[in-house]
This record gives structure tokens, sequence and C-alpha cells, in this order.
């Protein structure tokens, strides 16, 4: 790979550097960003989806703020990349997807590998978007939905290996509902050196109050409130979880186990660990609610995600409605627990506006080969979600929901890096320090034994079989 395609370390912005974009970004009315305007090369940015219809759907949230820009600390801020082409895995049934293309000028290719190569030999874009939510995609058992991400990945990679360079990726939600495929896909972005992006938007929305955890807190135990039993809804929940507890004192040090734990049974396990009915209780205040109405908000039934860090930090997700998503921690030292919010913003997609952060930090990216925060979050959150799904099929399998523990291990041999970009609420402004270099992390071992199936396709073709070419 060339130096003009390489970055050794994929570093990430500085506490310094975020604070100076910020400042240049108030005496200019806008968020510039970390390059000039005048001096910044545009990247091309290649759009791989999987779906592209209805206006709620990612990839128009997402796509149209790159090609339309964004509101932006009281700014319309236009935006910095140009949308050179598109592969829509469900074309058929992505009507708006076609129709803005075709406003847009921009072509729709075939194959994902012509979308990269702008229908050459060799890469010809300068970044890459893949939004693999939403579609007509069906279910397993266990709740996850077998969105293809892994298998357009894949296709991805071997455009970049093919030619000898790689570029920025961004991905919408979390790797897989496969903890092999998340691995794999992590290691190849280490492998060949590209910066890699993504998850969940929940983290960036507007926050209430608009504070921060400081690095090295001596967080005890967490508790987040929001999401839904399925896996897309959890790993939001999952994934604000890890933006905070990441910042605990001494850093990630990995996950010991997780369990799932579903209906009368949540109740009884959160009377057994009163850490976490204390933390409910104080977000049932926060809210103004009557005690208990948390246990009444769930439509399909309570269920909670209980996180048993290596290091002795414990955190649970309640999958309960009418407090957002809010994150509650015991904090050492502090009388009263500290709340966040992540809040939308009104309209008819509250989503829309709050979450313009997500599409900020991605055309940073893009602009500086720099990761808005270290890769091994959406790794590891991806990994929380995928083992508690197999903990929710395991349980609801026996006469007694809940006893099973699914344990899986994760080992950092070094401490993790600091220099994280996790709270870019109202005002977008960073507060990470940086420190120790990251040394790598082992893969999670999962106790049980793998099923060797197809995780896309279920053994079966998919309606549009000929367009879908089954990696399984």
């Amino acid at each position: 790979m060339t130096e003009n395609h390489r970055m050794g370390s994929n570093p990430l912005f500085t506490r310094r550097e975020m604070l100076q974009m910020s400042g240049k970004a108030a005496l200019a009315g806008m968020a510039a960003g970390a390059v000039s305007h005048a001096q910044e090369k545009r990247p091309r940015i290649a759009c791989i989806v999987t779906y592209w219809a209805a206006p709620g759907s990612h990839a128009d949230w997402i796509i149209t703020k790159l090609l339309d820009g964004y509101w932006w600390q009281g700014a319309h801020v236009p935006s910095r990349v140009d949308v050179v082409s598109a592969y829509i895995h469900q074309l058929e049934l992505s009507g708006l997807g076609r129709k803005v293309c075709a406003a847009k000028g921009i072509p729709i290719f075939d194959r994902v590998s012509e979308a990269l190569t702008l229908g050459g030999e060799e890469l010809a874009v300068d970044g890459v978007v893949l939004v693999g939510e939403h579609g007509v995609y069906h279910n397993n058992l266990k709740g996850q939905t077998y969105y293809p991400r892994w298998w357009l990945y894949q296709q991805i990679i071997r455009v970049f290996e093919q030619s000898k360079r790689s570029v920025p990726v961004f991905n919408d939600k979390h790797l897989s509902n496969s903890w092999d495929e998340a691995k794999w896909m992590f290691d190849k972005s280490r492998e060949l050196d590209f910066p890699l992006y993504g998850g969940s938007s929940i983290p960036f929305y507007y926050r209430k109050p608009e504070i921060e955890i400081d690095a090295d807190t001596p967080i005890k135990t967490s508790v987040v409130v929001g999401g839904s039993r399925d896996d897309g809804g959890l790993f939001h929940a999952v994934d604000v979880l890890q933006c905070f507890v990441e910042r605990r004192k001494g850093g990630e040090t990995g996950i010991e186990a997780v369990q799932c734990i579903h209906g009368p049974e949540v109740w009884k396990w959160t009377e057994r660990n009163p850490w976490a009915g204390n933390l409910l209780d104080a977000v049932e205040k926060r809210f103004d609610m009557k005690p208990g109405q948390l246990q009444e908000s769930s439509r399909r039934g309570p269920s909670v995600t209980i996180v048993d860090y290596r290091d002795g930090t414990k955190a649970a997700v309640f999958a309960v409605r009418g407090a957002g998503w809010t994150y509650a921690g015991e904090i050492e030292g502090q009388k009263d627990p500290t709340m966040i919010s992540m809040l939308g913003w009104p309209g008819p997609y509250a989503q829309y506006h709050a979450a313009n952060a997500f599409q900020h930090w991605l055309i940073e990216m893009m602009l500086t080969r720099k990761e808005p925060y270290n890769a091994e979050r959406l790794l590891l959150s991806t990994g929380i979600t995928s083992y508690n799904m197999e903990s929710n099929w395991e349980n609801g399998r026996n006469e007694s929901p809940g006893r099973q523990r699914l344990p899986l291990r994760l080992r950092a041999v070094s401490r993790q890096r600091r220099d994280l970009v996790a709270h870019p609420f109202d005002g977008h402004r960073g507060t990470n320090d940086s420190a120790d270099g990251f040394a790598g992390w082992e893969r999670l071992i999962p106790q049980l034994p793998q099923k060797r199936r197809c995780r896309h396709c279920d053994g079966s073709r998919a309606a549009d079989g000929e367009r879908f070419r089954c990696p399984g």
C-alpha cells in the first residue's frame, strides 16, 4: 500500500485537535472540521446498502446528509464529500433510492466491486459507506435479522486486497449477528490498515444534561434503560452502555460473561441485585414516574442483559420504555448516581437531526483517515449483543429462564487507548485525553459449541437468489 493510503496506527482525534476544531467552528458559526474547506480534497464515496426506500430507512437518513449537508451547531453545513456510486441489494424494493440516485446523477451498479471500482479494474473511490440496515430479510428463532453485512463487507475487502490499497469504511449498526464474522471484519480493518467507524447513532444524540464522564472515573455499576429485545434495538442500548463504561478507571478490560433474562425473572433478579434496583429507582425519579412504572412499560415483556466485566464492574441493560435512552451509573465517592439521557429532536422523525453528529464524524473520517473513536468499541458492542441473543435463545428452551449463564471472554494485553471521541452532543465538543497505545484484543471464546450453518439464508435461497449469492 502506498503512503497516501496508509496511516500506520489509524490515529484518532486527540483532545487538542477536538478542542481546536470546536474553537474554529465557533468562530465560523459552524463546525468546519479538522480540514480547511478551501484546502480539502472532496473524497469520492461509494455507498453499499441493503435497502433504500422509506424516508425512515437508515440509507436515506445517512446518504442524503452526504449529498445535501446537515444541521450542525445552529447552521446548515454543506457536505464535504461526493457520493459517486451506489450498490443496492434489494434494488427492486428501493424506489426512493433509485429516484434519488437518478436525480443526483449517481450510477447504481450491479455488483459491490463495480461500485468501488466505478466499473474499472481497481479501487477508484476514497471511502465506503456500508448501510446494511432495513429491507425484507428474515429472522431466526433467536430474534436476529439476517442482514448481509458480512457478505457485503467481504466483497469490499476483496477489492481492497486486489487493488493493494484501502480506504476508510463506515458500517452502520453492529458488524454482524455472528461473533466470528464480526471478529473477521475487525481484524481485516487492522490487517489492511484502514479506519473503521460505525455502530449506533444514539451515543451521538443530544444529551440531557450535556455532560461527559471523565476518563478514569471510578464507575462501579451501570444501568441503561431503553431498546428492545431484538438485536437491532438492543445494540443501540449496548453501544450507549459502552460509550460510558469504557471511560471507567483503568479503561476497558473486557467481558467475563453476558446473560439474558426475560419475563418475570427480570424483576426477581433485580430484587436480588439491589445496585440495579437502586439505579432503576433513580431513573424513575428523574422522569417523575410512579414507583414500578418501568416494570409495566415493556410491550413484549421485560428483558435484561447482564454484563459482567473482567475487572468486576457490573452493568445491566433493561429493555423497557418511558425514559428514552438513559444511562445511570454508580460512581465511587458520589452520593447520587450520574444520569445522562440521549434525546431525539421534535418532529416526525425524532432521530433524523439528533443523529447529525453521526454523519459529521463519518465525513471527518473520510477527510482525515482518523477513527472518531476506537473501533474496538464497535467490536465489543457487537459481541455483547450477539451473545445476549444466544443466551436468550438458550434460556428460552429451559424450564428455568435466566438460570443458564453464557460466558464469553475477551483479554486486553495492554491498557486500552483513551483518546476517544465519545460524546458529541449539542456542541459536539471533545474532552478526551490521549494515553497509552492499544496493543490488541484476543477473540471472545464462547463456551457453547459452534453451530455450522449459514447465518444469512439458513440454507435456503433468498427470493432474489440470482442477485444474492449466499456466502455460506
